[in-house]
């Protein structure tokens, strides 16, 4: 226990600082790339999770807001898109580089999200010794999504639907029906480990289930926008299912062979998966994410 104990601590400890290296972030030099998905939909590029972008004779309603600096830039982007008014912004989840600059466009536009998103948003969360404050009334949802629910615009149906304790406890995708892309937010890092939010409702078996759900679902020539990463296809995401579930067999049989973190750290993965370890969560961090899961278990 005091071992399992540590390894949360320490995971905490990593998630904070990374926190903070993010608000000590020089904004000013960030860049917002716009990048054509299919049809009307767009990808926005710049500092935390990809933006999505619907953007027609309707108007525009955009996935996710990145950080609240960003707002001003983001805002020239869409106007570059299309000179119509923006109606409405999907949330993925809660994490602050998806919803900081909610606080900005809130006041403007209707904000869709899960019902618990909203409910984190409304109240302080902790991160270790970090302590996050509830974000401005404004930058709540004024709807929220329990299964699922349909926006017909842009001459097509937008579906979001909620994917339960994956990445965290309230992640909706967004299927972009008429267009055939997909908004996955951060249940998909495209070749890299992902940040599975323990601490927040999020479960790496549940995460594998619901990308295999989401599989099913896909036709082959969908377009991908991931949380973070490039735009990305049908075959990406197959490869990353792959890494979720043959990294989470490997730790459950080296638990149940009596190992410890540090010896299944130390053993590491095997030579497929090591370059998924070069972004934010290494592989040590990955490792010990699902020792996490499956050791609460």
């Amino acid at each position: 226990m005091c071992k399992i104990l540590a390894a949360v601590f320490a995971g905490l400890f990593l998630l904070s600082a990374a926190l903070v290296a993010v608000q000590q972030q020089d904004f000013s030099k960030v860049e917002i790339k716009t990048i054509p998905v299919r049809g009307n939909v767009h990808m926005l590029e710049g500092s935390g999770g990809n933006i999505g972008v619907s953007a027609g004779e309707d108007g525009m309603l955009i996935v996710d807001s990145q950080f609240a600096p960003l707002a001003d830039k983001i805002k020239a982007a869409l106007k570059n898109l299309n000179p119509g008014k923006l109606k409405f912004l999907l949330n993925t989840h809660y994490h602050g580089d998806h919803t900081g600059g909610n606080r900005v466009f809130g006041p403007d536009i209707t904000i869709i999200a899960h019902r618990n998103v909203r409910q984190r948003l409304m109240v302080e969360q902790r991160r270790g010794e970090r302590v996050i404050p509830p974000e401005p009334k404004e930058a709540w949802p004024v709807i929220t999504v329990e299964q699922s629910l349909s926006i017909h615009f842009n001459s097509e149906e937008i579906k979001v639907m909620h994917f339960p304790n994956g990445h965290t406890d309230g992640d909706c995708i967004v299927f972009f029906t008429g267009a055939n892309v997909v908004h996955m937010g951060d249940d998909f890092f495209v070749g890299r480990f992902p940040f599975v939010d323990l601490n927040s409702g999020g479960s790496v078996d549940g995460l594998s289930k619901n990308i295999a759900q989401a599989l099913a679902q896909l036709p082959a020539d969908v377009k991908i926008i991931p949380g973070h990463g490039p735009v990305s296809t049908l075959e990406d995401l197959k490869a990353y299912h792959r890494m979720l579930t043959t990294t989470s067999e490997l730790v459950r049989a080296k638990i149940k062979a009596g190992k410890d973190l540090k010896t299944i750290q130390a053993e590491g993965l095997p030579e497929e998966w090591k370059p998924w370890g070069s972004g934010f969560i290494s592989t040590d961090r990955w490792l010990e994410t699902i020792y996490q899961n499956l050791s609460a278990k």
